[in-house]
């Protein structure tokens, strides 16, 4: 009998941290335990900074800005400013994308590679020992291992996308022209982000989203304003119907939803959200638990074995890269013994950058009625007609806040111009339990968007300015 022989593996160190994966989670996890004064692996087998830099949050708003300026162009005569929109000329947009993500990418990397406690290695990692991870046959142990492998486009089954008519964000991404016409598959946030874009730039756009509304996930009511300035923009969309088949047609594709009616165009974007890449990198082979390819954990990020936690957006909740962040940052400080707050799923601010904007946070009205009962909550709308700065800015919307009978705020929802920049006192307010007596004693400058949450607390409060109670 042939005795077995046991190669033995190059050994790559042993470190406080051992992160798989350089995406926001990740790094932010990376830099706030060097800050603690751990030695930390940052493994990653694509570029530092992951899907949020390269191929999401920051590339897309770069097109949304490009998009708000064709408009601002297109409607420049009603402010009494003559200018005519030539055309859109991808080359360049694409070009101040690029140079926008180029930039960050630099600064994040030297940030990174030059702190003296984190050992940036690039390959394809893979868990295999609770204590271990192997790159190109290395071994990296850690006392302690974060996993953080981010996410990728998510298609339907049946559904090949091919990346050139049948495309996924990341293709989007690198289009060289504006296609002139194309079907959104999906009405989330990635879905009405990619419409208001194209719209912007001269595209025929219709958006086909199985749910009952745009933005499910929103309030109900943000979702119907949001479909009310889409109709106005002329943006189509149809929804409660589901996607059933697509087919090439010799200019485009032809796409079939419920009920047998057919949509053509140039492309097709597949937008129905995002996979976790959890897949053939170890994972349950160490008792690590996944529910649809998500790995578990409990408050605290922990996995229930050894000492691996899970950041981002492989965790099940809002795919988000600041909720990436909070969670990195909050692991370092758990393995460095300082006990952070569990972190409240709800109280991260959520923005949809299309036009009109969405921002949130706290709970829905429908959601607040479940929890405290329908008789105990109460809501209120401050529409932007009011608002000084948005009448100067001709963007219409609302302020919606949702509260507790004699209680304080769990829900607000902002839809307009800009609303994803008033999200962060609204934040302050959910988190810090505010009650609308408290928000209407602050002062909130005049002229400006800000001014409508004041405005809408004051109402809520009882004490209405520039609104009706």
């Amino acid at each position: 009998m042939l005795r077995e022989l046991t190669v033995s593996q190059p050994d790559g160190g042993t470190f406080d941290i051992v992160i798989l994966g350089a995406g926001s989670g990740g790094y932010a996890a990376a830099l706030r335990a060097a800050e603690l004064d751990l030695t930390v692996a940052l493994i990653d087998k694509a570029e530092l900074g992951g899907t949020c830099l390269h191929r999401g949050c920051i590339p897309t708003k770069a097109l949304l800005h490009a998009a708000e300026i064709a408009d601002q162009t297109r409607e420049s005569e009603q402010f009494g400013v003559k200018a005519d929109l030539v055309g859109i000329d991808m080359a360049g947009v694409n070009s101040y994308k690029d140079g926008v993500v180029g930039r960050l990418f630099k600064g994040l990397t030297g940030m990174l590679t030059t702190n003296k406690k984190i050992t940036v290695i690039p390959g394809h990692g893979k868990l295999v020992a609770k204590d271990t991870v192997e790159v190109d046959g290395k071994r990296y142990t850690g006392r302690n291992v974060i996993l953080a492998s981010g996410s990728y486009s998510r298609s339907l089954p049946g559904l090949e996308v091919d990346g050139k008519r049948v495309i996924a964000s990341e293709h989007a991404l690198k289009l060289d022209r504006v296609p002139s016409s194309a079907i959104v598959l999906g009405g989330g946030v990635i879905g009405v982000e990619f419409a208001s874009v194209w719209k912007s730039f001269g595209a025929d756009v219709t958006i086909l989203e199985a749910l009952p509304r745009l933005v499910a996930a929103e309030d109900e009511e943000i979702s119907k304003a949001l479909e009310r300035a889409f109709r106005k923009r002329k943006i189509n969309f149809k929804v409660g119907k589901p996607f059933e088949k697509v087919e090439h047609t010799e200019n485009g594709v032809r796409a079939t939803i419920q009920g047998g009616e057919t949509i053509e165009a140039e492309v097709l974007l597949v937008a129905v959200g995002r996979g976790p890449t959890t897949k053939d990198l170890g994972y349950e082979e160490q008792g690590v638990t996944l529910d649809r390819g998500f790995v578990i954990t409990n408050e605290r990020l922990h996995t229930g074995v050894g000492n691996i936690y899970a950041v981002g957006d492989i965790v099940p909740g809002l795919q988000l890269a600041h909720r990436g962040f909070a969670q990195g940052i909050f692991v370092a400080e758990e393995i460095a013994g300082l006990n952070p707050a569990v972190i409240d799923e709800a109280g991260i601010p959520r923005v949809t950058y299309c036009d009109p904007e969405i921002a949130s946070v706290g709970i829905t009205e429908a959601k607040a009625k479940e929890k405290y009962g329908a008789d105990k909550v109460k809501s209120y709308n401050y529409n932007l007609g009011g608002n000084g700065k948005s009448q100067i800015l001709k963007t219409a919307g609302f302020v919606k806040l949702v509260r507790v009978e004699d209680g304080p705020v769990v829900g607000v929802h902002m839809i307009g111009a800009r609303m994803g920049e008033q999200v962060g006192e609204a934040q302050l307010i959910y988190n810090w339990e505010a009650f609308p007596e408290e928000v209407a004693q602050l002062i909130h400058a005049h002229p400006t968007q800000n001014e409508a949450l004041g405005e809408a607390h004051l109402a809520l409060a009882g004490k209405p300015l520039h609104a009706h109670a």
